[in-house]
């Protein structure tokens, strides 16, 4: 049955298209922020970025969209709930046997920067579950098609190989070096199970066309495996790690504010540095306590790299979940919990979790289930002939330190093809993973001496 207007809210079908009274009826306090005119000028307290989702610009529908991170993310999910506190092994045939950990990888947002002097640009994936910055660099033993030039260099005047005794050879996971020629070897594993290896190196970065750093430690790519990372030219980690970008500049906060998945005009933001924290005061969008959400964050020594939330418990309409308290906390051997990924599409929840959230969300709803899994999600609707409102639970998630109740559009996508409306969630083993369509025009803010993360409601493409 459809639930109340206090335990849900209502959807407006013209032709399908779906308009979200959550979206719409705007709370006055927001409003504010959507209509104040943004600063014209800001303080040079850390870097900006644009981010742009993999697949804008290619006239791709929502559902379409959301099919597609899903396929990319498919090996990825299966792969970290399974060894979440195992080593990936090297190739039979490596005689090295170097070894190193899983990481996220094949992220859904590429970032622009320039390496070396002269500078040279390339883009790149930005990954929160990893925390090495890496490129292709010639000569490429075996490398992937990259839309920019692989980097060479021997036509960089600030390149420099890391030794095998530097800090930042002893920050990798798995290390090999060289010691005839002092340099230090690197192999990283992705949980797509894309790898790259090379050689661990400092260069010069420059940002926004007019900000260098020099000794920034990255992997110079020579053999790169997978067709993980085919959409960019390396990656950018964002992990908790000291080869993270964010802890190479030195830096303790970071936030990304990502567009709705549908619209292909804006482009997402990454804010590093105080910066993260000025734009969110400037622009008036930390309105009050009510509006800003802040969550404790955990650690997990197994796989340290990884924002684990601490999720509690999961509302639907105005029934909190019977779900086993155990469900989603981070074990002791390093296995479970949740973790929070910009990198991933939609949200995973432990399996018995989700079957508990998805036979609680169909009774609420009026619309009759549809098993034809058309779409690859694992709950959809079937739409009606008629165009009609339609109600829709609301869905609160219960982390320590806040209840983060997400507007309809983060969670429900329509597919007017087929005539279906889905819940933009799925089931995992194993670990759980908060995904970038349910923070969507949030600014997710990481504070890392706090170790919290903050979600503060913001339209993301007017920032």
């Amino acid at each position: 049955m459809a639930s109340s207007s206090s335990s849900s809210s209502s959807l407006l079908l013209p032709f399908f298209l779906i308009i979200f009274s959550s979206f719409i009826a705007l709370s006055s306090s927001r409003r504010s922020l959507i209509d104040r005119p943004p600063p014209k000028s800001l303080p040079r307290s850390g870097f900006r970025f644009s981010l742009q989702h993999v697949d804008s610009g290619k006239n791709l529908t929502k559902i379409q969209k959301i099919q597609r991170g899903i396929n990319r993310g498919s090996h990825r999910l299966n792969r970290l709930g399974a060894v979440a506190v195992l080593a990936a092994a090297s190739d039979p045939d490596d005689t090295n046997n170097i070894k190193a950990p899983t990481h996220g990888g094949s992220g859904e947002f590429l970032m622009e920067l320039s390496i070396g002097n002269p500078p040279v640009k390339y883009s790149a994936i930005v990954d929160t579950g990893s925390d090495l910055i890496w490129t292709q660099c010639k000569p490429c033993t075996e490398c992937f098609d990259q839309p920019t030039p692989v980097f060479d260099p021997k036509k960089s005047s600030s390149y420099s190989k890391v030794g095998c005794s530097s800090g930042l050879c002893n920050a990798l996971p798995r290390s090999n070096c060289n010691e005839d020629k002092d340099s230090c070897e690197y192999l990283y594993t992705y949980g797509d199970y894309s790898s790259t290896r090379g050689n661990l190196a400092k260069e010069t970065f420059t940002f926004e066309e007019e900000n260098s750093v020099s000794g920034i430690g990255f992997g110079c790519g020579i053999e790169n495996k997978g067709d993980g990372f085919s959409q960019g030219s390396g990656l950018v980690g964002l992990g908790r790690g000291p080869l993270s970008l964010v802890s190479q500049l030195k830096e303790t906060k970071f936030s990304y504010c990502l567009t709705s998945i549908e619209d292909n005009e804006a482009s997402s933001s990454l804010f590093i540095g105080s910066l993260a924290s000025d734009i969110i005061n400037k622009t008036g969008a930390m309105l009050d306590g009510e509006v800003t959400k802040t969550i404790s964050l955990l650690r997990n020594p197994n796989q340290p790299s990884f924002y684990y939330l601490e999720l509690q418990g999961i509302t639907v309409g105005s029934k909190r979940l019977d779900i086993e308290k155990s469900t989603f906390e981070l074990a002791e051997d390093g296995t479970g919990g949740m973790i929070i990924d910009s990198g991933t599409t939609i949200t995973y929840l432990e399996d018995s979790a989700f079957r508990t959230l998805a036979e609680e969300f169909s009774s609420r709803m009026s619309l009759p289930v549809d098993d034809s899994r058309s779409t690859g999600l694992d709950l959809c609707f079937t739409l009606p002939d008629v165009a009609k409102n339609i109600a829709v639970p609301k869905l609160i998630f219960h982390f320590k330190g806040a209840d983060l109740e997400l507007p309809g559009e983060n969670y429900m996508v329509a597919d007017s093809s087929t005539g279906v409306l889905c819940l933009a969630m799925g089931s995992s083993n194993g670990m759980s993973i908060f995904g970038n369509v349910q923070q969507q025009n949030f600014n997710v803010l990481h504070d890392l001496n706090k170790d919290t993360v903050s979600f503060i409601p913001t339209e993301c493409g007017k920032l």
